[in-house]
């Protein structure tokens, strides 16, 4: 923190893409925001800036420090905030990871609704179903099914979830309807795909009775988007595993079927992730707030296929 004007200057000199520019609007002269910058440089013993005459460019060491000066900026500025206006003022930029479909589908709808409450917050919604951006990106929340390994992120829980398959009705009139988990290899599938493997291996329960199934590849597409794998069910390209939270407005308008509705597979819920930190900012605490109330809303309306 002995450093936070040169860092106010090399932030502001990145987003303006000149370190003249940047010293004028902090009050300095060119040579004192040269002679800062180097200062900076020399006790982060890293080179942030390929300069030439005409323009800066971040190297890629400048790109990952701008993004953490960025958000310990904001931070401070949520402290000053808060202690100003009593958490009153909901504002700041924020960023929302979530899976592809499930941000598509509604986490995109209840954010609109949440900017039109706090038109002072600027959201960024980053759309993967991978999770190794997390940190990278410096998200503020991600709303995720489970708990990521290894994240570093905490976990709150938001609504109880459950996976099932699906197919398009004209899909399912085409082939016999299964009874069993075992009666489903004779099906087409769509199957998820991440770094880690494709996910075709499922655990089915019905009371006391167990049963495992692993989807043919030889009878499967595959891609890594979510969203894309619900479409490709709609379009009747073969059964799908998806969480309730992607197809229940599917379901409600006949898009899609659940097949071996009385089998379950192992629950797992939508959670919130967010950094360690003891203080959290007003803007993430009223987005999750807003978030616990919106999954509260729509458990009961897609009650019928949660229990």
């Amino acid at each position: 923190m002995d450093n936070l004007a040169d860092i106010r200057l090399f932030v502001e000199a990145a987003g303006q893409g000149s370190l003249s520019a940047a010293g004028r609007k902090l009050g300095l002269s060119p040579a004192a925001a040269s002679a800062r910058l180097v200062k900076l440089e020399g006790v982060l013993r890293t080179q942030l800036f390929e300069r030439s005459t005409r323009r800066l460019r971040l190297t890629d060491e400048g790109r990952i420090y701008l993004a953490h000066c960025q958000h310990a900026l904001q931070t401070l500025e949520d402290a000053r905030a808060a202690l100003q206006a009593g958490h009153a003022t909901v504002g700041g930029a924020l960023r929302v990871s979530a899976t592809s479909d499930f941000g598509r589908a509604v986490l995109r709808h209840w954010l609109d609704e949440f900017n039109e409450q706090h038109p002072q917050v600027t959201l960024t919604l980053v759309l993967s179903d991978s999770l190794s951006h997390l940190l990278q990106d410096d998200i503020d929340m991600a709303i995720r099914f489970g708990v990521p390994a290894d994240s570093g992120m905490v976990a709150k829980r938001l609504a109880d979830n459950r996976r099932a398959l699906c197919a398009s009705p004209d899909y399912l009139a085409a082939h016999v309807t299964p009874q069993h988990p075992d009666e489903l290899g004779e099906l087409d599938f769509i199957l998820l795909a991440s770094a880690s493997g494709v996910a075709n291996q499922w655990r089915f329960s019905r009371g006391d009775e167990t049963a495992l199934f692993t989807a043919p590849p030889e009878r499967s597409r595959q891609t890594n988007d979510g969203a894309l794998a619900r479409e490709w069910a709609i379009e009747g390209r073969g059964v799908v595993m998806k969480s309730i939270w992607d197809i229940g407005a599917d379901l409600q308008a006949g898009r899609l079927a659940l097949l071996l509705p009385e089998w379950r597979c192992p629950e797992v819920p939508v959670n919130a992730l967010f950094q360690r930190t003891p203080y959290m900012a007003p803007r993430i605490r009223t987005l999750l707030d807003f978030l616990e109330q919106k999954f509260d809303q729509a458990s009961e309306v897609l009650k019928p296929y949660l229990s």
